[in-house]
């Protein structure tokens, strides 16, 4: 039985597992995400994820099972499990990497590691013990062998098991071809993607033109005589059409941006989608009809923006007015606009 202290321990031991190998992987592999260069980019590349996928449930089931077993299993199970553990640890330093994210890094992967390393050590005890209270005797070569490596020391029967998580994970891989994956997909799961450690596909994103497809702005490039444009803007170096519902929209989201950062940041992940549909068909976006149509169906959204700034903004119009300029001319207005309240507050 349990003492209250212990339950506490077992309880928070349980939540840790949950929470490290079932709900941080989920959260944070990016599984179903796409490669692009314009917003966050899959972990994984897609046409690979399922490899990883079925290697990390392969490392948990590995986990789990060694946790709440109530017996040793066979010699040549005993080092499939303990070979998946050490895969589970292997893939985990190599997520934290490419991921270059500290904080997943310290909250996610660490404690993985570490539950896998305490399984590791339990498993090494358990069958030590359980050696000890038997004969054992072996059934043909094969067990003989695996037996030998499972009562070694850890410096010596640790670092054999690393070596055989090679061909265990060809095995893997070749049961996956089955499914459409390639023999190097789990190398590839890490190199075909974007900004991340190990991708090798940066270079695919060096011509590509990111910030300029979203409704407003495709609104703005229809028929100029329902559109109505009135200057040019600049937006990540490009320059862009705008007209005064793209101002008004950019200007509530640069108030929201001011008085409710964590807002803007939950909206913004949701808009970033829109545009990376509009950017995905753009052949379809880039008709003139099609942006006086969107122009249309944005007015309320318009109309709504343009009565948030003037109710919580103090001056509106010079947060509209500043909306797509350069860096150098924003700091310009700025240092004017601060100068001519000095003047006033001297004068009055």
């Amino acid at each position: 039985m349990f003492t209250g202290r212990q339950t506490i321990h077992v309880v928070l031991l349980r939540l840790v597992e949950i929470a490290s190998l079932i709900y941080l992987p989920w959260l944070y592999g990016g599984f179903g995400d796409k490669n692009d260069c314009c917003n966050d980019s899959a972990v994984f590349s897609p046409e690979h994820q399922l490899t990883v996928g079925v290697i990390i449930i392969l490392c948990l089931l590995a986990y789990f099972y060694s946790s709440y077993r109530k017996k040793i299993a066979t010699p040549i199970l005993e080092i499939v499990v303990n070979a998946f553990l050490f895969i589970g640890i292997v893939l985990n330093i190599f997520i934290a990497i490419h991921a270059k994210d500290f904080w997943l890094a310290v909250g996610g992967n660490m404690p993985i590691i570490l539950l896998a390393i305490l399984v590791l050590v339990k498993n090494h005890r358990a069958f030590l013990a359980y050696s000890e209270e038997i004969e054992f005797v072996p059934g043909n070569a094969i067990e003989r062998v695996c037996w030998k490596i499972l009562h070694q020391r850890p410096f010596i029967k640790f670092p054999i098991l690393l070596i055989l998580c090679l061909p265990i994970l060809a095995i893997v891989a070749g049961v996956l071809l089955l499914f459409g994956q390639k023999p190097d997909s789990i190398i590839r799961a890490f190199t075909d993607t974007y900004k991340h450690g190990f991708s090798q596909w940066d270079y695919k994103c060096d011509n590509v033109q990111c910030g300029g497809h979203y409704l407003c702005s495709v609104a703005a490039n229809g028929h100029p005589s329902i559109v109505k444009p009135q200057r040019r803007g600049v937006r990540n170096g490009n320059n862009i059409i705008c007209n005064r519902q793209l101002l008004i929209s950019n200007a509530f989201e640069d108030l929201i941006q001011e008085k409710l950062p964590f807002l803007h940041k939950l909206i913004r992940k949701h808009y970033n989608k829109v545009g990376d549909m509009i950017h995905r068909y753009y052949g379809i976006f880039n008709n003139k009809y099609v942006s006086d149509l969107i122009y249309i169906l944005m007015k309320p959204l318009e109309w709504f923006f343009l009565l948030m700034l003037y109710t919580f903004d103090r001056n509106p119009e010079n947060r509209i007015a500043v909306q797509y300029i350069s860096a150098a001319d924003r700091l310009l207005v700025a240092e004017t606009s601060r100068f001519e309240v000095m003047a006033d507050i001297n004068i009055n």
